[in-house]
């Protein structure tokens, strides 16, 4: 079993403020899929998780399509088996949206600039 850790900035899981926003069948999906990465890890393979190319390479998205609509939770494999999900959001675009690749990614620098200072 894998550790699922949700980023919290301020007092505040962004992932959890996001789930909180969708209804009961949206939220139910997305939380089955994190379960799947919790008992499998990166096993669990496409089409569940992809990790990202280029400068985003150090992230990986959970893959949720919940009837029309599809969601991604951005996460970065930490040591010893931990996942930390850092942002959500519901797809509308072909083109994931470069705004959240950035902030996942500024999500992810300060998640390990805290490690360092502990």
């Amino acid at each position: 079993m894998y550790v699922i850790e949700y980023y919290v900035e301020n007092d505040i899981s962004p992932v959890v403020e996001f789930l909180n926003k969708l209804n009961f069948k949206e939220q139910a999906k997305i939380l089955r899929e994190i379960d799947l990465l919790q008992d499998f890890g990166l096993f669990i393979g496409p089409p569940h998780i992809k990790k990202l190319q280029g400068t985003y390479n150090q992230l990986w998205e959970l893959r949720v399509k919940q009837s029309t609509n599809d969601f991604r939770i951005f996460f970065f494999s930490f040591t010893h088996g931990k996942f930390v999900l850092l942002h959500g959001i519901r797809k509308t675009t072909d083109n994931t949206p470069i705004n959240a690749l950035d902030l996942s990614l500024r999500r992810l620098n300060n998640y390990l600039k805290g490690c360092e200072r502990q």
